[in-house]
């Protein structure tokens, strides 16, 4: 019986350390020199001083440019964002699954006690009912704050995101519209989340018209770009990086403003090579930019899209017509991803001005392990790579 079970058990130790380490890359204790354990802390796009989050070139002659700044986490960044909202507007309600008591990732912590039962509220366990309700709620000109405490669990309001929100103003030719309901969802991989808490599922609504898809990569652009989602007189659907929320800080402004939907940041200008990508890829971006600089001695041009979509053509397309060489990396699986939809449009666009084909460094095309989650997304050797190839064509 042992000799049987033998193999099992041997299993069972690989898989505990294989978890373990998983669990390690997720909270970014680097135990060795391998260039894939990037310190999310140590970006260096991070707004490391209050002087540089108020003299921000978006923050220029707002409010909060003569404000001061704070240090912040993500996590602190949406909750800023969301006590700003409901202050600044009498009609806002925030809801979902346990909101009430600051939510899973404490992103709304202390609100209900702030604004009170009425506008911080719990919803039952279905995500179809509270999308349901924020879409009807935002019908009537109020402004509708959905919590989806997963985006792994959105897919049950699938329905009412694409068949109800994104077509309300189309289906009464502009009479009513659903445009002020945000759908919050923490997303993405951690190193320990497996198939139910890992996934990206940013392509299956930026497929929709009508919806539009945010996704912030640090505390200052999450608390700008939130802002700008709630006030937007279109549904957003407002993906958050949830190993973000506690992997980084930086300062951020105290006083209210906001960050344009549908405008990508050129982060790090170059000549050789455009490399686009958003969230959390970022942080891989900058690492494996910073090798190519090193090995292949090249000009490596930086764009975080942040809106998702609609996303910014005109600035990509500058970009690839000056370096002639294009990149683009997520997450979420390679195929249909945004990846392809942003490789078609830069070959449609930009085709006689590159130098090499459009590479696409993407998640794998299947299910997150638990123990390899970390292998299965883009990492800094990965896009290196991609870098290398693209230069070398």
């Amino acid at each position: 019986m042992l000799t049987r079970l033998a193999p099992i058990l041997r299993a069972s130790r690989a898989t505990k350390s294989s978890f373990a380490l998983c669990r390690n890359y997720s909270s970014l204790v680097a135990s060795h020199d391998s260039p894939n354990l990037v310190n999310l802390s140590e970006a260096p796009f991070l707004l490391n001083s209050a002087n540089a989050a108020l003299t921000h070139p978006e923050l220029v002659g707002t409010p909060a440019a003569e404000g001061q700044a704070k240090q912040l986490n993500l996590y602190q960044s949406v909750n800023d964002a969301l006590k700003t909202a409901l202050e600044t507007d009498e009609s806002a309600v925030l809801f979902g699954e346990d909101v009430a008591f600051g939510g899973v990732f404490r992103c709304s912590m202390d609100l209900q006690e702030r604004f009170g039962s009425d506008r911080v509220f719990n919803t039952p366990l279905t995500e179809q009912g509270l999308v349901g309700f924020g879409i009807g709620y935002a019908a009537y000109g109020s402004t509708a704050i959905a919590e989806v405490q997963f985006a792994d669990y959105v897919f049950p309001a699938f329905d009412q995101i694409v068949n109800e929100a994104a077509k309300y103003r189309a289906r009464s030719s502009s009479n009513f519209d659903a445009g002020g309901l945000t759908i919050r969802m923490p997303c993405g991989v951690v190193g320990h989340g497996a198939m139910y808490h890992s996934q990206s599922g940013e392509a299956f609504f930026s497929h929709s018209p009508g919806i539009k898809v945010v996704m912030p990569r640090s505390p200052f652009q999450a608390k700008g770009l939130l802002l700008a989602s709630i006030r937007s007189r279109d549904p957003i659907i407002f993906m958050e990086p949830k190993i973000l929320y506690r992997a980084s800080a930086e300062y951020v402004p105290i006083e209210d403003y906001e960050l344009p939907i549908g405008k990508a940041d050129v982060m790090q200008e170059g000549s050789d090579v455009t490399i686009i990508g958003y969230g959390t890829q970022l942080y891989h971006i900058h690492a494996a930019a910073k090798m190519a600089e090193q090995k292949l001695g090249a000009s490596v041009e930086i764009i975080d899209l942040r809106t998702i979509s609609p996303w910014d053509r005109d600035t990509v397309f500058e970009s690839v017509k000056k370096t002639g060489r294009c990149v683009v990396t997520h997450e979420a699986p390679r195929t249909g991803g945004i990846g392809a939809e942003v490789a078609a449009e830069v070959q449609e666009k930009c085709f006689l001005h590159l130098e090499s084909p459009v590479q696409r460094v993407t998640g794998w095309d299947t299910h997150m392990s638990l123990a390899f989650e970390d292998l299965q997304v883009p990492n800094v050797t990965r896009i290196f790579h991609a870098i290398k190839k693209a230069i070398e064509y």
